[in-house]
């Protein structure tokens, strides 16, 4: 019997191994276009300790009137209720180091971003790192500034942190270009993503919407006057990625309009678009398959 990957793979528009990203470090632009650039850039990781409990990091960078800034915050499910603002915790310094609590565990967090270097958006791209120690158990290790003692230290005493990136969330304002590079799974490459609303013959009157990956146009939508939400299955380093948008607000609200777009990994077993109630088994199931998210919410510059 056929799998249900294999059924979906068939009519999902696949995006071809030649187009794979190269080692550049920005997403692939016609010189015409000019991107807007995210002001906010939040990622969920989920990292398991040695207890067996699994760990939601959420680092979230950001453009502010002094500079870059960070935010951290440490729960066990995204469904924590008001808990995450509480437990939210700002790191205002470039350098520094700050111990907090959070699911009764102890939270100690390093960072270094005084010298760290930016290509697009608040996110520092070389040049930086940030370290979660969990009860003294390295959690989380980003960046590549590792040449500090505290660093060479606790990497020499514990074992590689397991930890994974599960959800990534970008804002933009401003433009109707928007672009930026994601890996969809671990064994992946990472992939530039370039998503632009344009007017075609009629201008603005009847737009249209254009989705590239490496540098490839997947596929476009037009009348975007109805065809504001919608959906298109991709095929993508051997995964089905469902890739959603809701345009309604930013078609139809003069200044305050978002666009929201989603692109979402599944598995066969999945076999509707959105999250469903599921047996146990499938839950387990769930639960061990690799899984990303990227979120790009895209609002209009005030007139």
């Amino acid at each position: 019997m056929r799998s249900i990957a294999s059924c979906y793979s068939e009519h999902a528009i696949k995006v071809s191994d030649s187009y794979c990203s190269g080692p550049s470090s920005q997403a692939y632009l016609s010189p015409n276009l000019v991107p807007s650039t995210p002001n906010t850039i939040t990622c969920i990781y989920k990292a398991k300790i040695s207890s067996q409990r699994n760990l939601l990091i959420t680092l979230t960078w950001c453009n502010n009137l002094i500079g870059q800034g960070l935010t951290i915050n440490v729960r066990e499910s995204l469904s924590t209720p008001s808990k995450f603002n509480s437990n939210s915790h700002q790191l205002r310094k470039n350098k520094g180091s700050k111990t907090f609590k959070s699911c009764n565990l102890e939270i100690e967090v390093f960072w270094d971003v005084s010298n760290a270097q930016y290509i697009n958006g608040p996110e520092p791209s070389t040049r930086f790192s940030v370290i979660v120690l969990v009860d003294s158990e390295l959690c989380l290790f980003l960046g590549d500034m590792n040449e500090e003692l505290h660093v060479k230290k606790i990497q020499s005493e514990q074992l590689a942190p397991k930890f994974s990136l599960v959800s990534r969330s970008e804002n933009f304002t401003g433009s109707t270009v928007y672009s930026t590079k994601a890996q969809f799974c671990d064994t992946g490459s990472a992939h530039d993503i370039l998503i632009k609303c344009s007017g075609e013959e009629e201008g603005w009157r009847n737009p249209v919407l254009s989705i590239c990956i490496d540098q490839k146009e997947i596929f476009q939508v037009k009348r975007l006057r109805w065809n504001f939400r919608g959906n298109q299955i991709i095929f993508l380093d051997g995964l089905l990625v469902d890739m959603m948008w809701d345009l309604h607000d930013w078609l139809f609200k003069q200044t305050s309009g978002c666009a929201v777009f989603m692109f979402r990994t599944r598995s066969g077993l999945d076999s509707r678009l959105w999250l469903e109630e599921k047996s146990s088994s499938l839950e387990q199931k769930e639960r061990e398959r690799p899984e990303f998210s990227l979120l790009i919410s895209a609002c209009k510059s005030p007139d």
